[in-house]
């Protein structure tokens, strides 16, 4: 099947791919044309997901087209956008049609859940890869920047961590935990949730904002860097998902510091907003606060300093 058959049967049909009022034209010609609300900013981004690298050989499909929307809608969620419409650029192996059908019910279960329709893209021959450019609309000068974090502000997780992570152990080794808990950890990896809510909540008072995608000390790092302060992170705070101590109650806070992959949104918020953050969103979690310095500190309960080698994912470590 060529390329252009394999997109109308597949894709340019789908519901989820349809134009609405904000989507003037989608799929079918160089560009898709999109409306942009009187007073609205587009917030843009783009994340590549590679065979062996962000997902094991032989993924069930179905997930994996949830995970490759949800991955990219959260970055929405950290600017506080709302979605708008996203591409598809696909690399393929093979042109695998029951492959792509799947596939595409899972693009399909995600697009509706977050509101946000398929507009174009590309598909061509070569090693898996699934690239989404996600675009989203927020009121002009209101978008939630890394940049923004003050001293004074608290620093905040929106849930627990480390489950994603440890779903890794699964793909890897068979194991003896509880159906339940194994579940609990392959929805974690397959199907996270864009903390969409929260990110629009969070306009006009977040200090400054970022997905969790490549781990929590990580992720704190360049909110420092780019607000030229100080987070202090009390590790004795940080949730961990309870999945997680479940499978290695002994590593699960090291999945939860610099395992990544939770999405969850990190954010520092300044203590008026506290109590209404906590009944707004009773599962966010102040975790530390933003200091005079530069950089980023571990500290236990007793205010101690902890040492930490590592951080994060990075791909060229």
């Amino acid at each position: 099947m060529q390329e252009f058959e394999l997109i109308r049967q597949i894709f340019r049909n789908a519901d989820y791919a349809q134009p609405n009022a904000q989507i003037a034209q989608s799929i079918g010609d160089d560009c898709a044309l999109l409306n942009i609300p009187a007073g609205q900013q587009l917030a843009v981004t783009t994340d590549s997901l590679l065979e062996h690298v962000h997902f094991p050989a032989d993924a069930d499909p179905f997930l994996l087209g949830q995970r490759a929307l949800a991955v990219a809608v959260s970055d929405l969620a950290a600017a506080g956008a709302v979605p708008l419409a996203f591409t598809l650029a696909l690399s393929l192996p093979h042109p695998d049609v029951a492959w792509l059908q799947s596939f595409s019910r899972g693009l399909a279960a995600m697009a509706q859940q977050c509101h946000i329709r398929l507009v174009g893209g590309d598909t061509t021959a070569g090693p898996l890869n699934i690239g989404i450019t996600a675009m989203g609309c927020v009121p002009h000068g209101c978008g939630l920047l890394r940049s923004g974090a003050a001293v004074g502000e608290l620093l905040f997780v929106s849930g627990p961590l480390g489950a994603a992570a440890a779903a890794l152990r699964l793909f890897k080794h068979d194991s003896l935990l509880s159906a339940d808990t194994q579940q609990q950890l392959l929805d974690a990896f397959w199907t996270p949730q864009p903390q969409l809510a929260l990110g629009q909540w969070l306009r006009g008072k977040a200090g400054a904002v970022q997905d969790i995608s490549d781990g929590l000390l990580a992720d704190a790092a360049h909110i420092a860097h780019e607000s030229g302060v100080q987070l202090c992170i009390e590790q004795h705070k940080v949730p961990l998902a309870q999945a997680a101590v479940a499978c290695d109650a002994a590593q699960a806070l090291s999945w939860a510091l610099t395992g990544g992959d939770d999405y969850q949104l990190l954010f520092t918020l300044t203590p008026a907003y506290q109590e209404q953050l906590q009944h707004e969103f009773p599962q966010a979690v102040c975790i530390g606060y933003v200091q005079v310095g530069q950089g980023l500190q571990l500290v236990d309960d007793q205010g101690r300093l902890l040492s930490y080698t590592k951080t994060g994912y990075q791909h060229f470590g």
